[in-house]
């Protein structure tokens, strides 16, 4: 099998090819949690609380892949960028920084979250109705932890040389197996909520041993071993902190979304909040493909200095990106009852639901500024640019506008979901107006560099 050839050939080709086993690798790895809220809300008679229950138990979920994308979107493009400068024994001894720093904290997690899991749920807003139903779900959760940083964190290494196709089939393999076994263990096994999270547990843990094979086998231009070069991390700190702080946030704003909820529309709102939350996480898939997809493609060309290809790559990702979200856009404005249905049955839920669903993704398209902003930032090393608009959008827009919009609208609960929308206008043409302004005018300075040569 031999790697793509992020220098040469059509741009546009290189990166679909690169970004269909992207969209089916995050495709199937958004089935780990889907795949368990679309069970969980078919339980009989406990399905509406378990499911509000899941969705307290986000922000935990949400830390866990802020860590794994600290390291693995820290490190992959730096790795790519070494890459294209040719330097492999640099290359090499980033990705194994990453691995490493992937599995020890995956470890002091583990210890972390079974420690303080109910301290940490009723913070987050359990009641004595879901309490229970948190716990059962987040202890067997947190201890496929390691295993899931691993599957997903060490992917981006495996796209950024030129496999994406291997880092999509060993996405498919725990997802097909997360599908199969979550009704045995919900259902069969009568095992409920816990059941759920066993069977991704399990899922999570074969996923990481075909990532570790293909890694550790000669087929990887870069075998893996479990060695730290401790002059490399805080490099990795520094690019993955955007990554980073953009899922802190996310876990943040849904800790202040639920409390707001809570206390404004009740623990069924909370449900609401967790269906809308599943809807964009699955529609946003395609957007997060082409982004991540096309961001090895950056950094190699940007350590390549080929900037004609990374101005074409950032042009092909906005337009593909904005085209897909205009059609989302149309299909939750038509069909807002079909999306919901698919995480809950519950007629209660579905009326309130779809009205919260048409505000939540009102600006749905701006949310494409933003990533193609993020992507750019990150995929060229611009540390600070992508943390200041990780921490922009939701820390100092999101999070105020959550608490304070409840106070000035009717029904309160429509300022919880009318902040999404404000922040993706505000936020992401702000950092997509930034990153023209800047990376643009380095690109041609680079271009003329390059004549000089």
């Amino acid at each position: 099998m031999k790697p793509m050839d992020y220098e040469n050939g059509s741009i546009t080709k290189t990166i679909l090819r690169l970004t269909l086993p992207m969209f089916v690798a995050q495709s199937l790895n958004l089935l780990y949690n889907i795949v368990d809220r679309v069970y969980i809300g078919r339980i009989p008679e406990i399905g509406t609380t378990a499911l509000g229950a899941v969705g307290l138990c986000f922000p935990v979920v949400i830390l866990i892949t802020a860590f794994t994308n600290l390291y693995g979107m820290g490190g992959s493009p730096l790795f790519a960028i070494e890459r294209g400068r040719q330097n492999e024994k640099k290359a090499a001894e980033l990705m194994n920084t990453s691995f490493w720093l992937e599995v020890v904290t995956g470890l002091i997690l583990i210890v972390g979250i079974e420690l303080f899991a109910r301290p940490m749920m009723e913070a987050f807003g359990a009641g004595k109705a879901t309490i229970g139903y948190c716990l059962q779900y987040l202890r067997i959760y947190a201890l496929g932890t390691v295993f899931s940083m691993i599957a997903t964190g060490m992917n981006p290494f495996i796209n950024a040389q030129g496999f994406p196709s291997v880092g999509m089939t060993t996405v498919i393999i725990g997802a097909v197996l997360n599908i199969v076994l979550d009704p045995v263990f919900i259902f069969v096994f009568g095992m409920g909520i816990r059941g759920a999270a066993a069977a991704t547990v399990i899922s999570q843990a074969v996923s990481a041993l075909f990532v570790l094979r293909f890694l550790r086998s000669d087929r990887s231009l870069f075998p893996l071993s479990f060695t730290c070069t401790r002059a490399y991390i805080k490099d990795i700190l520094m690019l993955g902190s955007s990554a980073f702080v953009m899922q802190i946030t996310n876990s943040l704003v849904n800790i202040v979304c639920n409390n707001v909820l809570a206390s404004t529309g009740g623990e069924l709102y909370i449900s609401i909040m967790t269906i809308v939350s599943s809807v964009r996480q699955m529609l946003e898939v395609p957007i997060l493909a082409i982004m991540e997809g096309t961001s090895p493609f950056i950094s190699f060309n940007y350590g390549a200095r080929h900037p004609q290809r990374i101005r074409s790559a950032m042009k092909i990702m906005f337009l593909i990106g904005f085209a897909y979200a205009l059609i989302v856009t149309g299909l939750i404005e038509r069909f807002p009852s079909f999306f919901i249905r698919i995480f809950s049955d519950d007629r209660a839920i579905e009326q309130a639901a779809v009205r919260c669903l048409h505000l939540y993704f009102y600006a749905f398209v701006f949310m494409v500024f933003q990533y193609t902003g993020q992507t750019t930032f990150k995929a060229l090393n611009k540390r600070k640019k992508a943390i200041f608009f990780s921490l922009l959008r939701k820390a100092v827009i999101v999070i105020p506008l959550t608490i304070w919009l409840p106070t000035v609208v009717e029904p309160a609960t429509d300022g919880v979901f009318m902040a999404e929308p404000i922040s993706n206008i505000i936020g992401g043409l702000a950092c997509f107006i930034t990153m023209l302004v800047t990376v643009l005018p380095e690109l041609k300075r680079m271009e003329r560099e390059n004549e000089h040569e």
